[in-house]
């Protein structure tokens, strides 16, 4: 084997244990079961849209490849918006829930 593939490999290792740390993390992370469910939904949608990324990389030919980038480039940052927005958004709806909960009724 000469480097280049051993450099490969060991930067696929690495970059397949930082998504699954990344992803324990986020999900760990939540406050909520809401946002919790929400965490596991986006993390299941970005694991299959990668691997089906990179696996339509290696098999589609090579001047095909590259338009691929194109969605990628424009569904990732819009798909990290809106997951960041809603999650925003079910954090703050069980946080006001959690309040609501707290405080004892008024008669």
């Amino acid at each position: 084997m000469n480097a280049g593939w051993i450099g490969g490999i060991i930067g696929g290792m690495v970059g397949v244990a930082g998504g699954i740390i990344g992803t324990y993390f986020s999900i760990k992370n939540t406050n909520g079961p809401r946002e919790r469910a929400f965490m596991i939904r986006m993390s299941v949608v970005v694991w299959v849209a990668v691997t089906l990324f990179l696996g339509l990389m290696f098999v589609l030919p090579n001047p095909y490849r590259f338009f691929l980038w194109i969605p990628y480039g424009i569904l990732l940052p819009l798909g990290i918006v809106y997951s960041n927005r809603r999650q925003q958004k079910i954090r703050q709806e069980e946080s006001q829930n959690r309040d609501a909960q707290a405080r004892p009724t008024q008669l």
